[in-house]
């Protein structure tokens, strides 16, 4: 009776939420990331050949070992440059910031910048970094690969952790990176890594194409793709190149689409400075919409996109009218803060904190449109949208459009609906694991 009644009530505690655990079960096989896969089983698709690889922190295999040093421990591979994405190859440039060329002492490689190195900023980028961000972000100009950079290369290598987000740069380095080895005629791989927030659910808004095509959102794909670099890589080439590049996509084992990235027991490496955890990553989606407005997302704080406000918010009251619209999956708490850079650095800014209780059930996209929406009612003559790039954010007009009219938030999200399951049936032959 008594052990009845303990598994009664361990039954009632793991169903009184439905956060999933934190590991992945030991019944199962631990995930084997495609860098793990290609040294294993597919070393001939990279022996005898001089090898550049695009990279960052996040390229690690599950024991944290960097695929730079496994590359370089190959015999009969030759890594011969190294590329890096926004924020840099060791992962410590800002978001927006330039990054040069130069010569790595510790991994004696040449580096090339995909985000920048061609288009030299100006001098007082750095005292308005967020004004520059939104301008440079959205041109195609300045990340292209140049020629030049792949002088002495034999095969493109792809090994970056992806967020899951459209408006993610690694996702348009990616499709610029093929392009460019299609036109050089060498191979490209992509080393497949998990979609952190599961690769089942999509979010908002298709990109109006090629209307609203920008370095965050180059392809009418939504907000939250639902898919891995490597599926995404095959979907670009089949549909969006304009030369398909020679890709072959090394996939992970044991990834289920179902899981989200704390239940591959993989860890955790900050794919950007303000994306320390699976909680911003979580928010991400929709909280990357405030980008495109005068209102703080959190960067310059330890809860980066968890937080957000400016100062000229209450917390109190704006926590008490978000709760009572019982938005699904997540609470708001007020909250209090002070960036040390971007919007409002140096001022003491009140707002929320988004704290995420159900994340399968959380709707991200919807959630922020309505906290712009209760803003918007409250605090309306302050309230104020980058419009250029806030659409190219969203991907269209008609969101700021209605948000302006002040239509309802679930009229607005309604109308996400067809694109997203023509988008479905879209991404379904490129889809790696079902």
């Amino acid at each position: 009776m008594r052990l009845w009644l303990l598994c009664l009530l361990a039954a009632f505690v793991g169903g009184c939420h439905s956060m999933p655990t934190a590991a992945k079960s030991t019944a199962q096989p631990p995930v084997k990331l495609g860098d793990e896969v290609l040294f294993a089983k597919h070393l001939d698709l990279i022996l005898g050949k001089r090898v550049g690889l695009i990279t960052n922190p996040t390229g690690l295999d599950g024991k944290l070992e960097s695929v730079i040093d496994k590359f370089r421990a190959q015999p009969d591979v030759k890594l011969v440059a190294l590329y890096g994405p926004e924020h840099g190859v060791r992962g410590n440039a800002q978001a927006g910031e330039y990054v040069a060329f130069y010569y790595d002492e510790h991994f004696k490689l040449p580096v090339f910048s995909l985000y920048g190195q061609t288009h030299q900023p100006p001098p007082d980028m750095l005292t308005n970094i967020d004004a520059y961000m939104r301008t440079f972000d959205t041109q195609h100009s300045g990340k292209l690969v140049q020629p030049d950079m792949l002088n002495s290369v034999d095969v493109m290598v792809f090994d970056l952790q992806d967020v899951g987000t459209r408006v993610y740069t690694y996702v348009a380095t990616l499709a610029y990176a093929m392009q460019a080895a299609a036109a050089a005629d060498i191979p490209f791989l992509v080393l497949d890594r998990p979609n952190p927030l599961g690769g089942v659910a999509m979010d908002g808004p298709i990109l109006e194409y090629p209307k609203y095509s920008s370095f965050i959102g180059l392809y009418p794909i939504p907000l939250r793709h639902g898919m891995t670099v490597g599926e995404l890589a095959q979907l670009f080439n089949a549909h969006y190149l304009t030369k398909p590049a020679k890709l072959t996509v090394v996939p992970m084992e044991n990834w289920s689409r179902t899981e989200w990235f704390d239940e591959t027991s993989l860890p955790w490496v900050l794919p950007s400075p303000n994306l320390p955890s699976l909680d911003s990553a979580t928010v991400y989606p929709g909280q990357v919409i405030l980008e495109g407005t005068n209102l703080s997302e959190g960067r310059g704080t330890t809860k980066p996109f968890e937080l957000f406000g400016a100062p000229w918010i209450d917390g109190f009251v704006l926590a008490r009218a978000l709760n009572a619209l019982h938005l699904p999956g997540v609470q708001f708490r007020e909250a209090w803060f002070t960036p040390t850079f971007s919007k409002f650095s140096g001022l003491q800014c009140g707002g929320c904190q988004l704290h995420v209780q159900d994340r399968r059930a959380y709707q991200s996209v919807a959630t922020t449109l309505a906290i712009l929406s209760v803003i918007k009612q409250y605090y309306g003559d302050k309230l104020e949208f980058h419009a250029a790039y806030f659409d190219k954010v969203l991907g269209t007009s008609s969101v700021r459009e209605a948000l302006e009219r002040g239509e309802p938030v679930d009229k607005i999200v309604a109308g996400f609906q067809p694109g997203l399951e023509a988008f479905a049936r879209l991404r379904q032959p490129y889809l790696l694991y079902r």
